[in-house]
C-alpha cells in the first residue's frame, strides 16, 4: 500500500510568464495560472456515487515559484475540502506542465501531470483508494503534452494529446486499464503543428483544433476543425459523417469548419461541449493578432454549433486578450451558460479580467450577462474550468493572480447560478444566498463585513473552509462565489 502524500498548507496556485512582450503589458500572456491551460483537460470530474467533484490544479511552494502538481476534492455534502495532496514537484515554473484529472469506473481518480515539450518527464498517477485523493502510485513516466484523457465506458482510456515531434502534432493513445497503452496514432501534423480541445458524450469523444501556418510561426494559429470518433478511435469522421483519412496534413480537409486564415483572424480554443442531440459545440476566441492591447481588437468569443446539416457561427461577446478563458454548460432544456472572464479587469488587456455569467437562449445568437461574479479585485481572474459531469455546486473554477507582475495567486470556484461573492464586504444577502448558506451550515449579517460558511467535520480532520466575502457594487446583485482558503 502506498504512503500518503504529503499535504499542502494552502491553495496556491502557480503565477507563470510567457514571452515578453517589451510594452506596457509586460507579456504576452501571464498571471495566475493554476487552472492553464484550455488544452489542458479535464481539471475536475463530479463523482456522483461519492458526491464529490476532484479536481487538480498548479500549485507552488511557498518559498519558490516551483510547481506543485496538486489534487484534491469538494465534498458537497459536508462542504468542505481537504488539504491538497502534492503528487510532485515538477522542478520548474512553467504551467504548461499542469496536470489534469480522470476517474475510473471504480472510482479510482488518475492524474496526468503534463510535460511542456520533451525537456522533462510526464507523469500518469493513479490512487490507491476510490474516491480518495491521499496516496497515490506512479504508473507511467513518458513524455507527452496537452494531455485530455477520456474514460469510454466499457473500453478503456481514450488519450488524446500532444508530441513534440518536429511540430506539435496531435496524437491518440488507448488503454484498456490506464497501465498498457497502444504506440501514439498520429491524427494531425498540418504545417507547425496544432491545439486541441475535446469532450465526451456517451461513447463519443470530439476534438476542435487550429493549425499554425508555416511560415508565420507559432503565435499565429488560426483556422477551425472538428472531427469525432465513437468507435474508441479505430476511425475518425466530420459530423456529417465524412471519413477523415489520418493523419491530416493539408490544411483542406474534411475536419475544416471554418477558414478563418483566409479571413485573416487567429482562433484560440476554448472549450467544446455537446447539445441534447449530441452536437458538437465549439467556444472560442477570434483576434486579429497575438500581441496584447487594443490594436488586435475586437476579441469575440465565438461559438461554433453542429444544427444537424451546417455548422451555425455566432459570436457578439467580446474581451480584451486572446487568452481570455471560460468554459461553456448546455442544460438539458437547451440553455446555455457561459462563465468567463469577460469584464475588465485590474490590469486591462492582460489575460483574465472580472469574471461574469451570461447565458443564451437562442443557441448562441444573442447573450444576455446576467450577473457580474467578481468585481474590485486586485488582480485579474482567469482560466474559468468546468468539471466533467458538473454538479450545480460546483459548475467552474478559476485562479487569480496578477497580469504584470509576480503575484500571489488563490482558487475560487463558483454554482451553476453563480450568485457569487467578491473579495470585499458585501451588501444584504437576497433570499436565495440566505437559503444557501442555510444549507452550508453558516450565518450571514447585514451587518457583516465577511464571514465564513463553514462545514461540520470530524475533529482529527484538517479541513478548510469557504469564506464568502463581497462588496456592494454599482449594477451588480449579490454575489458569491467561494476562495479556497484555510480554515482553522
Amino acid at each position: 500500500m502506498a504512503e500518503p502524500l504529503p499535504k499542502a498548507d494552502g491553495y496556491r496556485g502557480i503565477w507563470y510568464y510567457n514571452q515578453p512582450s517589451n510594452d506596457e503589458y509586460v507579456y504576452k500572456y501571464s498571471g495566475g495560472l493554476g487552472t492553464y491551460c484550455a488544452k489542458h483537460i479535464p481539471l475536475a470530474v463530479y463523482a456522483e456515487a461519492a458526491h464529490k467533484t476532484f479536481f487538480c490544479y498548479g500549485g507552488t511552494r511557498t518559498d519558490r515559484n516551483s510547481l506543485l502538481e496538486m489534487v484534491a476534492c469538494y465534498d458537497h455534502d459536508s462542504h468542505t475540502v481537504p488539504r491538497p495532496t502534492i503528487l510532485v514537484d515538477k522542478g520548474t515554473d512553467d504551467a504548461h506542465d499542469n496536470p489534469v484529472l480522470s476517474l475510473d469506473p471504480d472510482g479510482h481518480v488518475w492524474v496526468f501531470a503534463s510535460a511542456h515539450g520533451t525537456s522533462r518527464p510526464a507523469y500518469i498517477y493513479r490512487s490507491t483508494e476510490p474516491y480518495a485523493v491521499d496516496a497515490f502510485e506512479l504508473v507511467s513516466d513518458k513524455n507527452y503534452s496537452y494531455p485530455q484523457p477520456w474514460h469510454i465506458p466499457g473500453h478503456g482510456f481514450l488519450f488524446l494529446h500532444t508530441l513534440y515531434h518536429g511540430g506539435r502534432f496531435l496524437h491518440c493513445s488507448t488503454s484498456p486499464d490506464g497501465r498498457t497503452w497502444t504506440e501514439p496514432r498520429r491524427l494531425a501534423a498540418v504545417a507547425q503543428g496544432h491545439y486541441q480541445i475535446s469532450w465526451r458524450h456517451g461513447s463519443k469523444v470530439g476534438t476542435a483544433f487550429n493549425y499554425h501556418p508555416p511560415e508565420t510561426g507559432l503565435n499565429w494559429r488560426t483556422n477551425l476543425y472538428y472531427m469525432e470518433s465513437d468507435d474508441f478511435a479505430a476511425t475518425w469522421r466530420s459530423p456529417q459523417g465524412e471519413p477523415v483519412p489520418l493523419p491530416i496534413t493539408d490544411k483542406h480537409n474534411p475536419a475544416l469548419v471554418h477558414d478563418y486564415e483566409a479571413d485573416g483572424l487567429l482562433v484560440y480554443m476554448k472549450d467544446l461541449k455537446f447539445d441534447p442531440h449530441g452536437h458538437p459545440i465549439i467556444l472560442y476566441v477570434t483576434s486579429r493578432g497575438y500581441e496584447s492591447g487594443p490594436e488586435n481588437a475586437p476579441r469575440t468569443w465565438t461559438t461554433a454549433r453542429w444544427t444537424g446539416s451546417a455548422w451555425d457561427i455566432q459570436g457578439s461577446v467580446t474581451s480584451d486578450n486572446n487568452y481570455d478563458t471560460g468554459c461553456l454548460h448546455i442544460e438539458p432544456d437547451g440553455a446555455w451558460r457561459l462563465i468567463g472572464p469577460t469584464e475588465t479587469g485590474p490590469q486591462p488587456y492582460n489575460p483574465g479580467g472580472e469574471v461574469a455569467l451570461w447565458t443564451s437562449a437562442d443557441q448562441g445568437h444573442s447573450w444576455d450577462k446576467v450577473r457580474q461574479l467578481t468585481a474590485g479585485s486586485p488582480y485579474n481572474h482567469t482560466y474559468c474550468r468546468p468539471p466533467v459531469n458538473a454538479h450545480p455546486g460546483f459548475a467552474a473554477f478559476w485562479a487569480d493572480g496578477h497580469g504584470r507582475e509576480p503575484s500571489p495567486s488563490r482558487l475560487y470556484f463558483c454554482d451553476r447560478e453563480a450568485p457569487c461573492g467578491g473579495s470585499r464586504p458585501t451588501c444584504p444577502p437576497t433570499a436565495r444566498s440566505q437559503r444557501r448558506s442555510t444549507s452550508h451550515r453558516g450565518t450571514e449579517g447585514t451587518e457583516k463585513r465577511s464571514w465564513r460558511v463553514e462545514a461540520p467535520a470530524p475533529e482529527s480532520s484538517r479541513r478548510f473552509q469557504y469564506l464568502r466575502e463581497g462588496n456592494p457594487t454599482p449594477g451588480i446583485p449579490s454575489r458569491r462565489y467561494w476562495n479556497l482558503r484555510e480554515g482553522a
